[in-house]
């Protein structure tokens, strides 16, 4: 069973990127008796270690920390907030949605655009853009100056629910892979692991990956596998080259996405260790978008074996977003069970 209150805190925990002290401060509370150190590098990227019988090579696990998000730029004479987003956004999913400000004192915010009642059928017919949305406080300007400047940085508010067999919540991405490292961590921390194993829970991937480009040079693993969320196009209207991973079907390993090329010998690894053990598994091939292990596969001392575990998730990028909760049981079993097993595969080309 999946502790679904310790998941519900962690995605409901806000963490823009470059804000993410209150996520990290919860990581560090759940897993300090689960490991042998941690410290916190200065751009703020968390690195806990569990030691193994072999401490020659390092296996290192990413799982960032940050959510997509806002930050303030502006307060006109009205009280309405203009804001930059941090990560990328589905414009369409913002209108009429509650987001949260993180002032002096956090504030509650509405996404407003212009009213369908007054937009020509030229504004009616096209997409909304970003850049036509304020946030409503419903405070005058003197009010919310009170509590709000620019640079402070702007969460959606949403809970997590069950809704069957999934979970949806805002920060799905990637928060249940966060979740997924932590209960790995406590499973592993009584193992005889054969490598030191270095969970990475990482900073500002969704502004560029800049965490796990600085956690790299530093960690200079042998092996990687990335935990991240990927797309599941599993909806009407999809054709079959479009689906790229369904809901339900499993944890799917990485072959490729659009900033990575995953190493042929951690995909056969992982695909070896998910038939070994007999956990349900999909193929993930993501055409666009980018993840950490592009980041500790390149910028590693003369690279990393790096491949990734990828949760299935629906409405990636919008307001909520959702994932089976048996997809995540067993990609915590694939991670478990591929650490342990690290030193019996061949990684030789």
């Amino acid at each position: 069973m999946l502790d679904i209150e310790l998941l519900k805190r962690i995605c409901e925990c806000p963490g823009a990127p470059g804000f993410e002290n209150k996520i990290r401060n919860l990581v560090i509370e759940e897993i300090k008796n689960h490991v042998d150190e941690y410290r916190i590098d200065a751009l703020g990227n968390l690195i806990a270690i569990i030691k193994g019988k072999d401490s020659s090579k390092k296996l290192a696990c990413p799982a960032h920390i940050d959510e997509i998000s806002f930050i303030v730029t502006h307060i006109d004479e009205d009280g309405f907030v203009r804001f930059h987003t941090l990560g990328g956004f589905d414009p369409k999913t913002l209108t009429a949605q509650r987001v949260i400000i993180h002032g002096k004192k956090n504030i509650i915010g509405v996404m407003g655009s212009k009213p369908i009642h007054v937009m020509t059928p030229e504004e009616r017919n096209k997409a909304p853009q970003i850049k036509e949305y304020f946030i409503d406080t419903g405070m005058k300007k003197e009010e919310v100056c009170q509590y709000i400047e620019i640079g402070d940085p702007i969460t959606r508010e949403r809970e997590l629910i069950q809704m069957g067999d999934c979970i949806n919540s805002k920060s799905i991405d990637n928060r249940i892979s966060v979740f997924i490292l932590i209960e790995a961590l406590k499973k592993l921390k009584s193992q005889r692991i054969p490598y030191d194993f270095y969970a990475l829970f990482t900073v500002q991937e969704e502004v560029g990956l800049r965490g796990a480009t600085a956690v790299a040079s530093s960690v200079n693993p042998d092996f990687v596998i990335n935990l991240d969320t990927t797309l599941a196009f599993d909806l009407p209207g999809a054709s079959g080259q479009e689906v790229c991973t369904k809901l339900g079907n499993g944890t799917a390993i990485k072959v490729l996405d659009g900033m990575t090329i995953c190493d042929q010998r951690m995909v056969r690894y992982l695909k070896t260790m998910a038939q070994t053990h007999k956990i349900p598994y999909q193929m993930e091939i993501l055409p666009a978008g980018g993840t950490d292990t592009a980041s500790l596969q390149r910028y590693s001392k003369g690279g990393s074996i790096a491949g990734g575990i990828s949760i299935p998730t629906r409405y990636l990028h919008q307001v909520i977003e959702m994932c089976d909760k048996n997809d995540v049981a067993h990609s915590i079993e694939l991670l478990v069970e591929s650490v342990k097993g690290m030193s019996d595969f061949d990684m030789n080309w």
